[in-house]
């Protein structure tokens, strides 16, 4: 199974509480970005292009415990730039384990085989690697030959060693949904713990911008690549809420929850999300109660809501909405791999 019964458990108990509470607005996910540095420079990524005097800053561990704390949410995902690069992340992930937080750490791979000394096995503990198809596709998108190979020997030496290990894949227009499909089941082959896909967002500084996504192609395209998966046909084991893959199909229609997933960095408190540039705030506090939130989202008319369809917005919605009794056992089949 993808997301393991506990984390599934911990997370439920999560949100039924802040329903009780009353809590409109809560993070289900913290971004941690402890760095924005990369050794990579993939041309889809807008997270890389900041000065060279940001790109050379870090988080301390000290920061990156405070603001898991001050978020509260139950799990953490710790993107980049390229984690690994950071001189404490190991220093960082164990605090992270020892406060109970589900762990997703995002990394190209590159570094992934040798770092591993760095950690424990944890079932808190899952090291996302990013993987966008297969070799050639792959090596294309992040603009560097035998990134590919790298990254799986990596994949196979972690699981080698006990740890959870899944991998995080960008669609970008002129992808080839059969092509995807092939690299779905070679992941299959790799005993992985679970596969997150998501169409990619156009970021204003990444350097390619014809290779984005808008709402009807992405709804076209992740309709045909996932249609042997809907039909029974395939059982590729996603990390996702079954109620998301229904919306990148078209199948349901959600707003965005652009809080659910905060983002915190070098620069702060991100505002309003992960994937939009427009100023950041001192405390988690001042980003939920000085953000106009009616400002972005699909409906809300802002342009560059208008096509984004990514997970760090939506799988929040996917995850309320798995909430309600219709579509509660759907949601617990699939964690324990019934659907």
């Amino acid at each position: 199974m993808a997301i393991n019964l506990q984390q599934a458990i911990d997370i439920g108990k999560y949100l039924v509480t802040q329903r009780l509470l009353g809590r409109k607005r809560f993070p289900l996910v913290l971004m941690l970005e402890p760095l924005f540095r990369c050794n990579l420079a993939c041309t889809g990524c807008g997270k890389i292009q900041h000065p060279t005097d940001i790109l050379k800053q870090n988080l301390t561990p000290e920061q990156c415990f405070k603001a898991v704390e001050e978020c509260g949410a139950p799990v953490v995902s710790i993107p980049g730039g390229e984690p690994l690069l950071h001189p404490q992340i190991g220093e960082i992930v164990k605090g992270l384990i020892e406060r109970k937080k589900y762990i997703y750490l995002c990394t190209n791979g590159l570094l992934l085989e040798k770092s591993l000394d760095k950690f424990q096995p944890s079932a808190y503990l899952t090291f996302t690697v990013h993987l966008d198809g297969l070799r050639e596709w792959h090596d294309q998108c992040v603009d560097r030959k035998g990134v590919f190979d790298t990254a799986v020997k990596a994949i196979k030496a972690a699981k080698a060693k006990g740890f959870r290990v899944a991998t995080n894949t960008t669609i970008f227009e002129g992808v080839e949904p059969k092509q995807t499909q092939e690299f779905f089941d070679f992941l299959g082959t790799l005993n992985i713990d679970g596969m997150t896909i998501s169409p990619g967002y156009s970021y204003d500084w990444a350097p390619d911008q014809e290779h984005f996504l808008g709402r009807e192609q992405t709804r076209t395209l992740f309709r045909e690549i996932l249609a042997p998966f809907k039909a029974g046909e395939k059982k590729w084991d996603f990390n996702h809420n079954p109620l998301f893959l229904d919306f990148l199909t078209g199948e349901k229609d959600y707003e965005c929850t652009p809080w659910g997933s905060p983002s915190y960095s070098v620069l702060g408190w991100q505002k309003p999300c992960y994937l939009l540039n427009e100023g950041y705030y001192s405390t988690f506090k001042e980003l939920l109660e000085k953000t106009d939130w009616s400002e972005y989202g699909h409906k809300s008319g802002n342009p560059k809501c208008a096509d984004c369809m990514v997970h760090c917005g939506y799988e929040p919605t996917a995850a309320m909405d798995a909430m309600q009794p219709q579509n509660m056992v759907r949601s617990l089949g699939s964690v324990l791999g019934m659907s």
